[in-house]
Order: structure tokens, then sequence, then C-alpha cells
């Protein structure tokens, strides 16, 4: 077996950890009474994920040779895999790690209030419409894929979903957090999160993971060192860029930040981790932590619920990081020797994203309210949804 190979393999485990390091760091995050059912839609959403991708989900996400068109692929033409190589299934199962996680991402947008039958309507229909076509953009030989081409300028550069897994996933929260509606007790300072420890465990699960999620596809060790160096740098940098920002606004430093801070590091630098210097990674980072941290407080003055801030840190920091290569990736950033051309290409990616992705969840979201009613009965929610749904409690004291 080649050392690729391996090395895929290892990393499609790390990144099959990023899921319910996600559930633990959401499940801290919220309230007590909704832990439950927090960590069951990151859940769900394995479950759910992996088989429409075994069954048409990889079809959909590329365009076979000879397949014509932009968009995406035919559903139909490997259903069940069944004709692909076995050569091929390292790659595929690291592929289906992604979409698991892309789509468990939505579910902090609707914490508090939402059943999760209705999550797994939204999850299914979600990762059929928008995550599979847009991978097959981004990715896949779709139209991302092509823009370098038709307009004679660099390709998009999109290592490991700047587009096709944060901006996504923050669009469709968006629009699901609107459909949702806001809790009943929605303003700043009202809930807080219930277990610091969780969020920790959560955070370093998530960064551990994201070592194979951003360096699994690598095939060189020196390019490998490089992404490896910059998934650390951007990460440590949007925890300082977070602090400085919060103690700039007088506010008191604390666990939830220096996790937020992370994240966005590694969000912003999830694209960009084989294109940059360390040195403009550690500055992606600071600029994407200090951003974020201004960015989640947007919600409250704009009136939307988007619960653990999908919107604020992968929406946010995903476009900052697709457009920074724009400017600072090696030879063709704007400022590295290169050209707007970059620069161009990355900006029609991420509208195009943001367009569809918020365009279609939105309806998807409006068809799930219109079957299920999309949230849980007021009283239930102020009551507890692990209780009243699920018949379990985070914590079991007698």
């Amino acid at each position: 077996m080649q050392a690729t190979s391996i090395w895929m393999m290892v990393s499609t485990a790390l990144v099959l950890l990023v899921t319910p390091g996600l559930a633990l760091f959401y499940g801290g995050l919220v309230r007590v009474r909704s832990v439950v059912n927090m960590m069951l839609f990151s859940i769900s959403a394995m479950g759910i994920v992996v088989c429409l991708w075994i069954l048409f989900g990889y079809s959909m996400s590329h365009l076979a040779e000879g397949e014509t068109g932009w968009f995406v692929g035919s559903p139909l033409k490997d259903f069940g895999l069944l004709a692909t190589s076995p050569d091929g299934y390292i790659a595929l199962a690291f592929a289906a790690t992604f979409a698991m996680i892309v789509t468990a991402l939505i579910s902090g947008a609707i914490a508090d209030r939402v059943g999760l039958g209705s999550w797994m309507l939204f999850a299914a229909l979600w990762a059929t419409l928008v995550y599979f076509p847009v991978a097959a953009w981004a990715w896949g030989g779709g139209w991302i894929s092509q823009l370098g081409d038709w307009l004679g300028t660099p390709q998009v550069i999109d290592l490991a979903g700047g587009t096709a897994i944060h901006i996504n996933a923050g669009a469709g929260a968006l629009a699901l957090a609107l459909m949702a509606g806001k809790r009943r007790d929605f303003a700043s300072g009202a809930a807080k999160p219930h277990s610091l420890p969780l969020v920790t465990i959560g955070a370093a699960l998530l960064w551990f993971g994201w070592i194979g999620f951003n360096a699994g596809g690598a095939t060189e060790a020196s390019v490998a060192g490089l992404i490896v160096l910059n998934t650390i740098a951007a990460p440590a940098a949007g925890i300082l860029g977070w602090l400085l920002i919060d103690t700039l606004r007088g506010k008191k430093p604390g666990v939830v930040a220096v996790a937020s801070g992370a994240v966005a590091g590694l969000v912003a630098i999830t694209p960009a981790a084989a294109n940059l210097s360390p040195l403009w990674a550690l500055a992606l980072g600071a600029v994407a932590g200090g951003a974020c941290a201004l960015a989640i407080d947007w919600k409250y003055r704009l009136g939307f619920d988007d619960s653990l801030d999908v919107v604020g840190l992968h929406l946010v920091a995903g476009v900052i990081g697709t457009l920074w290569l724009g400017l600072f990736a090696f030879n063709d950033g704007l400022f590295m020797g290169g050209h707007a051309g970059l620069l161009l290409v990355q900006m029609l990616s991420v509208l195009g994203v943001v367009v569809y992705s918020f365009v279609v969840s939105l309806a998807i979201a409006a068809l799930v309210k219109a079957l299920t009613g999309l949230r849980v009965p007021a009283q239930v929610e102020e009551a507890g949804i692990d209780h009243h749904l699920h018949g379990e409690q985070a914590y079991a004291l007698d």
C-alpha cells in the first residue's frame, strides 16, 4: 500500500472525529436542558449523510469524464457505488467525512428550539440539493473549477472547503435560523454555555481532526508539512485576534472566546493552507479571529437568532479565508506577484455559493416548516427538549 493511501486512511479517521467533536463543542455551548438534542443533531447527520453519499451523493458530487454540464453529476450514474473500483474507496470514505461535517455545522444555528425529526428531514434535503451540487462545483469539475479557464485567470483555490464547506454551511445556517425564528428569550447574554469543559474538549478534537481535514489530500511531504504548520498557525493567531478585540471592547477573557478564536482561524485557513506562507497564515488567523469576534454580535443588531454563531464564525471566516488567497496566495495573489485575476474568481465563487446556498436552503426550510412545523411547542422549549422529546438527560444524578 502506498504511503499516500495510508495517510489518507489516517486522515479519514481524523476527520471522522471532527463531527463527534462538534457534538461536544455545540453540546457544551447550549443550555443543560437541550444538550442531548444538540448532540443528536450532529450524530444524526453522520448517519443520514453517509447513507446518502453512498447511494447517490458521490455520483452527484462529481462530473465524470464525458458527462456534460457544469452544475451537478447524475445521481444514477454510480448508484450505491456499484461501478466504483475498490481502488477508489479510500478517497470516497475521506470525502464522506466532509459531507458529514458540513451538514452538522448548520445545526448550531437552531439550538434550543427545533425537534430532531425536523432537523433530520432538513439535513437529508440540504445534503442532496445543496452540498452535493456545491461539492461538484468546487471539486468535481463543476463551474467553480472551470472559472479560470473561462475567464483566462488562475483557477479558484479551495483546498478543503472555504466555499463548499464553511460558506455553504454558513449561508444555509442563516436561512434555517431565519425560518425557525428567534428563541423565546432571545437576547444578548440570555443563554449561557452550560459546560466550558465540554467546549474545550470539543474544540481540541476539532483542531486535532482538522489536520486530516486540510492535509489528507496532500501527496508530497513538503506540501503536507506546510499545510499542517499553517493549520496550527492560523488558529493560534485566531485566539489572539479574538482576545485582542474583546480586550479593546472591555470584555473579560474566557474559554468560549479562545475556543471560538481557534475555530475562526481553522475555518479561515481551510481553503488556503497549501497556498500561503506561515507568516500570511498567522496574519489570516489574526484577522479572522478579530473579525468573527465582531461579527457574532451583529445577530442581535440585525435580529436573527443564530444560536451558536454558525454565520458569525463559518460564513464570515470562510469568506475571509477564500478572499485572502486572492491577495496573498503564492505567485498569483495580488500582492504576491500576481494580478487581480485570482481575486476575481475567488469573489465569484464566494458570491455564487452564498446566493445558491441561501436561496435553496430557505426553500428547504420553508418546506420542512410546512410539513413538520419545524419548531417544538412553546411549552417544550421552555421546559426542556431533552426530557420531553428524548427521555434522556445530559447529567443523570440519581
